[in-house]
């Protein structure tokens, strides 16, 4: 497991589980770890702390079943702790952002860490209340998706 923790700003930690660990290299963990530090600060939640799972397509699988009754595997899983919008500015636990690595792989528009990169941002966007139920729901959160990654100085990834 690793942990990025800026002295006054958010706190990622991030683990690689199964064949997780054999695709995504420890560099490439950290590297992701700082871009979700980076994406909590501009989504004005400095403070917060945020779990990362990488992890295979079965169990994100299991999950998808579990907490969705959806059988079959997801690109990314978010599970929040607060309320929507409810929490802002002091400490707290944001939630989980949960991405199947092995999904990611197989997506080659992007490449892998760019994938992941598109997968940490929209699972972000979900523990910060946004939804992409509707066209217009989706055309918000999208726009958030671009507006997050560009004031975090991070590359564009649709």
């Amino acid at each position: 497991m690793t942990r990025e923790k800026a002295q006054s700003g958010p706190s990622v930690t991030i683990e690689r589980r199964g064949r997780a660990g054999a695709v995504v290299s420890a560099a490439q963990a950290r590297a992701l770890a700082r871009a979700a530090a980076k994406l909590l600060v501009v989504a004005g939640r400095p403070q917060a702390s945020l779990a990362i799972s990488l992890v295979d397509d079965a169990e994100i699988h299991a999950l998808n079943r579990m907490y969705r009754d959806t059988d079959g595997a997801t690109d990314v899983l978010s599970f929040s702790l607060v309320e929507g919008d409810a929490v802002r500015g002091d400490a707290f636990a944001l939630g989980d952002v949960v991405i199947s690595v092995e999904t990611a792989a197989r997506r080659k528009k992007r490449g892998l860490e760019g994938e992941l990169l598109h997968l940490l941002t929209h699972g972000i966007c979900h523990l910060c209340g946004l939804d992409h139920a509707t066209p217009a729901e989706a055309r918000v959160m999208f726009a958030e998706e671009r507006r997050l990654r560009a004031a975090a100085r991070l590359p564009e990834t649709r």
